[in-house]
């Protein structure tokens, strides 16, 4: 669903406030995105606590670079290390910045005839992200099955391994982007993940399935997008982070297919890349559909969520000008990585503020006020 002047969007604006600038989010007239919608304002309705410090990814100037990001880590590890488990959990070792990404001294760039190796400086470490997703996958458990370890934690707890996920995609982001401004910076990922602290996820409709079908796994700069409201990885992940492994019982159990929805939603600040305008994008699916087929697994079959469900587009023709390139945009938003409000501008205007920063000495404790009832509190329930 590309966002051409032949989509038809909702009168309805969503308005999101920033340090010195606010940008307009304009939502596809859809029945899925009416939903999200209404999920959206009863976030701000209730005050839904923002997740400020898990969600702008892969702005390589952030402060939060990977020594802040292991740090921040290792305050959560050992918070989950002294806390009195039954059973008793594995002790967690703390990480260092070495164990994410390889050294700057080794060769940077582009693949050589695909092999990765060839060029390892400043990659990913996979093997260390794997390790932090299996705690968090076991600390905390799935959406429909929440973890006797997660049940027992208290609120410092629970916030402590909500942050082994998000920190972990956190590092994942910067590490790429940091890579990328090495070489190609014109090529960065940044992105925006817009969460709250236990927002209600609902059940996508028989219907809205086809929807992933229709934009699958192209990204549009400004497009706005249905946020991942649940626990593993989905398929494309595993192809893309595993190098097309052969699947095996052990990573079988940790793919999971979308099946909820919730008032979040996730932004694209990157360039767009189409799998029609792209030769690389193009050549990326067609080894992935190969890797998909080998593994029994239908192209074709909705339930499987193949792709990313659009549901709207920024103006940023609005918010930065006709003629803004790539790089304009990428530095105003990099010195414009807090949200302080969001606003539903309608006939009923509704309204929520979020005046706390990371530089506040509270956010934390916000935060894990936020998360006192747990992840069980999370009401599953249908929306119209």
């Amino acid at each position: 669903m590309p966002s051409t002047q032949k989509n038809k969007f909702l009168f309805e604006l969503v308005r999101v406030g920033l340090n010195d600038r606010a940008y307009y989010i304009q939502t596809y007239d859809t029945p899925l995105s009416l939903r999200w919608l209404e999920a959206l304002k009863d976030n701000l309705i209730q005050k839904r606590v923002l997740e400020k410090n898990f969600c702008f990814l892969g702005f390589a100037d952030s402060k939060r670079d990977l020594n802040f990001l292991c740090r921040e880590l290792n305050k959560s590890i050992e918070q989950i290390n002294s806390f009195d488990f039954e059973p008793t959990y594995e002790r967690i070792d703390p990480f260092v910045a070495d164990d994410f990404q390889y050294s700057s001294s080794l060769p940077i760039g582009k693949a050589v005839n695909g092999d990765e190796k060839s060029t390892p400086g400043k990659r990913l470490k996979h093997e260390a992200c794997n390790l932090l997703h299996r705690y968090f996958e076991e600390l905390q458990g799935t959406a429909w099955q929440v973890s006797n370890f997660y049940k027992q934690a208290d609120a410092e707890t629970k916030y402590a391994i909500r942050q082994l996920n998000n920190i972990c995609h956190e590092i994942e982001s910067w590490v790429n982007a940091d890579r990328k401004k090495a070489f190609e910076p014109e090529w960065m990922r940044p992105s925006q993940i817009t969460t709250f602290l236990n927002a209600p996820r609902h059940d996508l409709h028989a219907e809205d399935f086809e929807l992933f079908k229709q934009n699958r796994y192209d990204r549009e700069m400004g497009g706005v997008y249905l946020h991942w409201s649940q626990v593993g990885k989905t398929l494309y992940e595993v192809f893309r982070d595993e190098h097309a492994p052969k699947m095996t019982d052990a990573l079988c159990s940790e793919i999971n297919h979308q099946k909820y929805y919730s008032g979040e939603f996730d932004i694209e600040w990157g360039q767009t890349i189409t799998e029609q305008t792209h030769d690389f994008k193009k050549q990326e699916m067609d080894e992935y559909r190969a890797w998909l087929k080998d593994n029994s697994y239908d192209w074709e079959d909705p339930k499987l969520s193949l792709g990313y469900i659009k549901i709207g587009q920024v103006d940023l023709q609005r918010t930065f000008g006709s003629s803004a390139t790539f790089k304009e945009i990428y530095d105003t938003m990099s010195k414009n990585l807090n949200i302080t409000n969001i606003k539903s501008m309608s006939s009923r205007t509704i309204e929520c503020a979020y005046p706390y920063t990371l530089d506040s000495n509270d956010w934390k404790q916000i935060q894990m006020e936020g998360l006192k009832n747990g992840y069980e509190s999370r009401s599953l329930r249908k929306m119209g």
